[in-house]
């Protein structure tokens, strides 16, 4: 193109995908005027007018005012700053559009009410204030008057949810359901009567539920975890690396039956665990409570646990792996028992 050419109104909005009209407005209200006029009193328009028509045109796609458009132009202000209010907006839009596609899709599956559909709204918009407020009351209701160590109480309350700055739509619907399945007095009553039936009979249930056994569980946890990783990555069961890790895991489940019991774990112990997780079906006295204690928990806690791990952004339970992973120690430990 030639700096010096001059271009007809018709030829700019060829070159800037204007319309004739939309340029004649720009030359009006004195944001882009004509490079210069023909005696009939045509407009014309250098290559220079042509670019800022085409920045404009892009401006006021990304919904950018005209008092903006002037501004930037004039050099009142940087394109950046003007990105970046723009960008913060349609931020804003985005997580607004979400919100409205995430209660539209529970919407479609529920077969909302009109009353659901305001409450499903309000749920979206929360806060993270408002949504920890909304999960300590359901905890504080669950717990209150329970027969445990203070410590447990504040270990549930510490078991809460974080929607990310830009949640996806899944991590909102999940949020929808959680906040509906803690709001449920249905669902908070079989909780509290899972606590009440697991802790208020026993007269250990202080000790229980005390540092020392959360400490316990959070040890086992994590050497299960290991073993979960080992599993997944094909570490071989007849392996020094699997032998050590089952071996952990082996006196880690033993603290916390012994722990149980109020004493500390002995040969005996890991023995018993030993026996019980090489052959889980033939389970022990101890095994037979904790068994039961976590099939009565998954059930109540399964699809809370779920939606949690949905919305926070972090694996949820996995059935499949879990069966894997237990049968892969009971594998290393019979590998063990029976070298070749």
């Amino acid at each position: 193109m030639d700096d010096n050419e001059l271009y007809s109104i018709g030829d700019t909005a060829r070159r800037t995908g204007l319309s004739v009209s939309a340029i004649r407005f720009y030359s009006d209200i004195g944001i882009i005027p004509p490079t210069e006029l023909t005696n009939g009193g045509f407009r014309l328009y250098d290559i220079h007018a042509v670019a800022r028509l085409s920045l404009v045109r892009t401006l006021r796609e990304m919904d950018a005012n005209l008092d903006e458009v002037r501004r930037l132009l004039a050099e009142e202000t940087t394109l950046r700053e003007l990105a970046t209010t723009h960008l913060g907006l349609v931020e804003r839009q985005t997580r607004r559009l979400q919100a409205r596609r995430a209660v539209l899709r529970t919407i479609v599956k529920q077969h909302s009410s009109t009353e659901q559909v305001s409450l499903m709204h309000k749920l979206v918009s929360m806060s993270d204030d408002e949504r920890d407020r909304l999960i300590d009351e359901f905890w504080d209701e669950i717990t209150d008057g329970i027969n445990v160590h203070p410590a447990f109480a504040e270990q549930m309350h510490q078991w809460r949810c974080k929607l990310p700055e830009e949640p996806t739509t899944e991590q909102l619907e999940a949020w929808i359901e959680l906040a509906d399945l803690v709001r449920d007095a249905e669902y908070r009553r079989s909780v509290r009567q899972f606590f009440e039936t697991s802790f208020s009979a026993s007269e250990r249930s202080i000790e229980i539920t005390a540092p020392p056994m959360l400490a316990a569980i959070e040890k086992q946890h994590k050497v299960d975890l290991e073993a979960a990783e080992a599993q997944q990555r094909g570490v071989a069961v007849d392996s020094p690396m699997a032998r050590e890790i089952v071996e952990r895991l082996v006196v880690a489940t033993a603290e916390i039956t012994a722990e149980a019991s109020g004493r500390a774990a002995d040969e005996a112990d890991i023995e018993e665990v030993r026996g019980w997780l090489a052959d889980p079906p033939e389970l022990n006295n101890v095994g037979d409570a904790v068994d039961g204690f976590m099939t009565q928990w998954g059930g109540i806690f399964d699809r809370f646990i779920a939606l949690t791990a949905t919305i926070n952004g972090t694996p949820g339970p996995d059935p499949a792996g879990t069966a894997a992973t237990e049968a892969w120690v009971a594998a290393v430990i019979k590998a063990a028992e029976d070298p070749k």
